[in-house]
């Protein structure tokens, strides 16, 4: 099946004009998450003011795509990354793994606290399925949905307790997540920072291809 792979220059925009609509705060040209859910905002051309209006002052714009430099605003971060797309057919779905619900949430943001994947926050959950591992009741792995692009879905948080790396926790969980998105007739895709070797290693091993570069960029309205 061939996709349409433009909407991912915009992976925020499109899952808040689509899938995560139900979530989206608007404020005239842009867009963003409730900051339970996540800091992510997508803005169109000449949107800057309303971005500001809907974040308040000091409010955190974190972006995947930007039509340009917010006049005025305060750098926070940028990262150097890509953007990789998964299988485009199914793939066996390996067990081992626990779909996780609400009354796994605080352990999932001390996983993430520890771990360190990306930004995740009380409601992350709710953009999608978030798979785990857990050895001997502690929740020591997790993976799961973020953005959705038509036809897509981003893996994201994918992430392992220091003590329990090198037993290929990651792999299985984002072969989980893959079976379960390609077997509802979309493609996989994700990003990942260049510093991250190891990561895109795995991806690769997975059968993940960068189809091209991805900055991500913070910045606090004045």
């Amino acid at each position: 099946m061939i996709r349409d792979t433009a909407v991912l220059d915009d992976p925020v925009g499109e899952s808040l004009r689509g899938h995560h609509a139900h979530l989206a705060r608007r404020v005239g040209r842009a867009a963003t998450y409730p900051p339970e859910v996540g800091t992510f905002c997508a803005v169109e051309q000449g949107g800057w003011d309303d971005l500001a209006r809907l974040l308040g002052s000091g409010g955190l714009a974190d972006m995947f795509s930007s039509p340009a430099e917010p006049p005025g605003w305060d750098p926070v971060f940028t990262l150097e990354g890509r953007q990789m797309l998964g299988p485009e057919h199914a793939v066996e779905h390996p067990g081992g793994v626990l779909e996780l619900g609400p009354a796994d949430v605080p352990d999932m943001l001390d996983l993430a606290e520890r771990a360190e994947p990306g930004p995740f926050r009380p409601r992350t959950r709710e953009l999608g399925t978030y798979l785990g591992v857990r050895e001997g009741g502690a929740l020591v792995a997790m993976a799961g949905e973020r953005f959705r692009p038509p036809g897509w879905t981003e893996i994201s948080a994918v992430c392992t307790a220091p003590e329990a790396r090198g037993r290929g926790h990651a792999a299985r969980l984002v072969t989980a997540l893959v079976a379960r998105i390609t077997a509802r007739g979309e493609r996989p895709f994700l990003h990942v920072i260049d510093s991250n070797t190891g990561a895109i290693a795995l991806y690769e091993r997975l059968g993940f291809r960068t189809r091209g570069p991805a900055r991500f960029r913070g910045y606090r309205v004045p």
